[in-house]
């Protein structure tokens, strides 16, 4: 049985975590410890059904290193510091929230860190535990449409007012586009950059540079062609991926928030009528169950760590060549060149 430990009680830790271990906790009584979730937030001092402590070394005493998974909600900009803490104090199992890291250098502080303390890292993404992205990888794998030629994820969500309260984020890549792009890479295997670009976030009162929209093409080491586009200033909400294959051309809508966890697939197949079906979809206590699971058995299996490594290399180019370029128009890469 394991004990959970939440470092960081904000939007994420507060608002995604807490409800959706609950929610696991409930499913999957016998792998949990009983008692409350420990957490420690140097901002709060309390959390509703959280047993709050003033540093990590206190959590020690009540969430015991060895069988103890951690939430590590933090900014990715802060990340590195807090996980080599905790793996001071033996802490190795660890769930980070997404992105992994915001660039390179990030990305190889927290590697180091990994390799010293032989930390067992998984990243928040919890599209890939989605009923819909296991449905779609059911259909990839079966090849009952032939092979699969292009997919489209379109991420709509108006993210104004957080933007401006908390801006934690440097770009809107940094944003939605890593689970996107988690999914994308899960389907279609490695890429490079094809084209990226980003947009300002702009109001009646200011400009936030480039977190407004971000677009990105990728060519797949399969073939494929895929594009992500991800608009923090739509005026309405919208998760829907497109995956075109030789016969048949799938449609579905990822839950849009917390308010409703239903997802919905199109099949649109040469010879057939269109078939949708509404299912639930409730992925990220999915995620947390699955992870927990792994960690109770065996530890040595790798999880999705190599797709996340894959993502911020791909969005730290992609970051590049938008800072290199015009903002706000497309800016193609010299792969292959």
């Amino acid at each position: 049985m394991l004990h959970t430990f939440v470092v960081g009680l904000g939007r994420s830790g507060e608002g995604l975590h807490l409800p959706s271990l609950a929610k696991a906790r409930a499913r999957e009584p016998t792998l949990f410890a009983p008692g409350p979730v420990v957490g420690f937030d140097p901002f709060r001092t309390s959390a509703e059904g959280v047993l709050m402590v003033d540093s990590p070394e206190e959590a020690v005493r009540h969430a015991p290193p060895r069988s103890t998974v951690v939430h590590l909600c933090t900014p990715p900009h802060l990340r590195s510091g807090l996980l080599e803490h905790l793996a001071e104090l033996g802490y190795r199992m660890v769930i980070v929230e997404k992105p992994l890291a915001l660039d390179l250098v990030g990305l190889a502080s927290v590697a180091r860190i990994r390799r010293r303390w032989g930390l067992d890292i998984t990243v928040t993404t919890q599209w890939l535990d989605s009923a819909l992205t296991r449905r779609l990888l059911a259909v990839l794998r079966g090849r009952a449409f032939g092979d699969l030629r292009a997919v489209t994820v379109l991420q709509n969500k108006p993210r104004f007012t957080r933007t401006v309260d908390a801006p934690g984020h440097p770009t809107a890549f940094d944003v939605e586009v890593p689970h996107a792009l988690a999914v994308v890479i899960t389907l279609a295997g490695g890429a490079d950059i094809a084209s990226a670009s980003l947009e300002d976030m702009v109001t009646d009162r200011t400009r936030l540079p480039r977190l407004g929209r971000a677009r990105l093409g990728l060519r797949h080491h399969s073939g494929v062609l895929s594009q992500i586009d991800s608009d923090l200033t739509s005026p309405v909400r919208e998760r829907r991926i497109v995956l075109e294959f030789d016969r048949a051309l799938l449609t579905g809508h990822y839950p849009c928030s917390a308010a409703d966890h239903t997802a919905q697939l199109r099949v649109d197949a040469q010879g057939w009528e269109p078939i949708r079906s509404v299912f639930d979809d409730d992925a990220l206590p999915a995620f947390i169950r699955a992870a927990y699971i792994r960690y109770a058995g065996s530890r040595c299996a790798p999880g999705t760590l190599a797709t996340q490594i894959e993502a911020v290399r791909l969005l730290t180019e992609a970051k590049k060549l938008c800072a290199s370029g015009t903002r706000g128009q497309g800016v193609d890469s010299v792969v292959g060149a």
